[in-house]
């Protein structure tokens, strides 16, 4: 197969739109924030979930992350069929069925239920991802202009986890969990008007044939992966994980293969060996596991811990939300005068010391310094993340736009489970080794309160006076003990982007980014 054809991406490379450009990518911003407002309500409303259904530890992780895990296992295979049957119908597709699901999920009367409607909107939530950024592809030709559309399109998501937390926690303190699931549905009708009006049709002129060998590959690869790393978090080495992430391995490498070879393959290999591709996309896998981790434990420790209530809690988190979209906004106009390999290294830098302030802080409890590190924190992940996706798609050819996208999708989809499965089975981990249940304690509340700090906020409410203050206090310190040692692996893995930004993202001869 011949490698793709050199990029350049030093000017700008097609004609600029207008006002109906710029309507559409308002439109392909409801997606993006139907999908971050349902991942952040989530986080937020985890405590009352856990309170009313009574998951195990276990399934309080599955409820998180299955999402991603169906996701990030579906995200090729459906960029690619956006690629052949067409990007817009995809997306309105995948709008009418992720609304659906979140109106049943609002009524799951058992955590098991919960799970598998959160599975059934990630087949849906494959169709919605890669489809708004391909369209945005094909509708900014102009790469100043999609430069700033990505950056509106990525402040989309940070809006939305914004959004997600306060009005999340007015319905939580009016109505039941179930009540965070339905905001989702409104956002159906304007999408499919607008979708239909404003949003051209765009796929591959070229598709050749669908690859069913491929696309079971791909699944292949992902899941049994994906599931591998989250069986290793919470349960530890077993036989197992180790079968499941030999086994997709191995799949990966058979699909490798396959598109290495096919004449028209369904994910062009030679992408990869662009710096500026696989370096962006390396950043932005581990910088979205180690936010993921921080929003997994800080939900909890602005609720349980220090006590706000879920509307307040999700307040304190708007300033740094803020800060993100702000700094994604921003960076556009640095982003033409500065290369990526010094802007987005500079903005990770900022991350990592948020990270560090967290560790530094968490003995206090403090909703204040929790403020200032997630303001540090969102101003590099939002800087970095804009210069991350637009160099995703510079290198990939206009007609391949799904394929790549969904790369970029499964990337932070794959980061997302990693940062709960990995980092929140660290805390988990860290929480049970460190608490020290107290004497007096009846065992069977005793291993409620070993499974999850939810499970322990319940049994210390039903243990008399002291003794339940006691049980808790120890909750508390052990939490603490995680916290500090979950923050310092996200720092170390901010890092390791810095690291990564700064010897792929260097602009070649040819003036593309590696």
């Amino acid at each position: 197969m011949p490698a793709t054809a050199p990029i350049d991406l030093t000017g700008v490379d097609g004609p600029r739109v207008g006002l109906r450009g710029w309507a559409a990518l308002a439109v392909l911003m409801l997606p993006v924030l139907l999908v971050s407002v349902d991942n952040t309500v989530l986080a937020f409303a985890l405590p009352e979930i856990s309170v009313s259904l009574q998951p195990s530890g276990a399934e309080q992780l599955w409820i998180i992350d299955v999402y991603s895990l169906v996701l990030a296992g579906l995200l090729v295979t459906m960029g690619v069929l956006g690629d052949r049957f067409g990007r817009r119908r995809m997306l309105l597709i995948g709008a009418t069925g992720f609304a659906a699901v979140s109106a049943l999920a609002a009524f799951a009367p058992s955590a098991g239920l919960l799970i598998a409607a959160r599975a059934a909107l990630g087949v849906f939530g494959a169709m919605l991802m890669p489809s708004t950024l391909s369209l945005l592809r094909s509708i900014f030709r102009n790469r100043d202009q999609r430069r700033l559309a990505i950056a509106v399109w990525a402040s989309a998501f940070s809006a939305g986890s914004a959004l997600g937390p306060v009005v999340g926690g007015f319905l939580l303190e009016h109505f039941g969990w179930g009540s965070v699931f339905l905001i989702a549905v409104p956002v159906l009708v304007p999408l499919l008007i607008g979708g239909l009006w404003l949003l051209p049709e765009s796929s591959d002129p070229n598709p050749g044939r669908i690859d069913p060998i491929g696309i079971v590959l791909s699944m292949a690869a992902m899941i049994p992966v994906v599931f591998a790393i989250k069986s290793f978090a919470v349960d530890g080495p077993n036989l197992a994980a180790a079968v499941f992430l030999l086994v997709g391995v191995f799949a990966g490498f058979l699909f490798v293969r396959r598109m290495r070879r096919a004449e028209n393959p369904m994910l062009d290999m030679s992408l990869f060996r662009r710096g500026g591709f696989s370096g962006a996309i390396l950043v932005n896998l581990l910088s979205v596991i180690a936010l993921v981790g921080f929003l997994y434990f800080v939900s909890q420790q602005l609720q349980l811990v220090i006590g706000l209530s879920p509307m307040v809690a999700g307040l304190a988190l708007v300033p740094g939300m803020a800060a993100m979209i702000i700094a994604g906004l921003g960076v556009v106009p640095v982003s033409r005068r500065v290369a990526p390999h010094i802007v987005v290294p500079v903005g990770l830098s900022l991350s990592a010391l948020g990270y560090l302030i967290v560790a530094a802080t968490a003995g206090l409890n403090s909703v204040g310094w929790l403020l200032v590190a997630f303001v540090v924190l969102g101003i590099g992940i939002g800087a970095a993340e804009t210069i991350s996706n637009e160099l995703i798609l510079a290198h990939a050819p206009a007609e391949k736009a799904g394929a790549a996208s969904a790369v970029s999708e499964t990337a932070y989809e794959l980061g997302a489970v990693l940062g709960t499965a990995v980092l929140g089975g660290i805390i988990t981990a860290f929480y049970r080794g460190a608490l020290v249940i107290p004497g007096g304690v009846p065992s069977e509340l005793a291993a409620h309160a070993r499974e999850t700090l939810a499970g322990a906020y319940t049994a210390a409410q039903e243990l008399p006076g002291r003794l339940g203050e006691a049980l808790w206090d120890a909750a508390t310190a052990a939490f603490g003990s995680g916290v500090v040692t979950t923050s310092i692996i996200g720092a170390l893995l901010v890092i390791g982007a810095i690291v990564v930004a700064l010897t792929t993202l260097k602009p070649s001869r040819n003036g593309s980014a590696g």
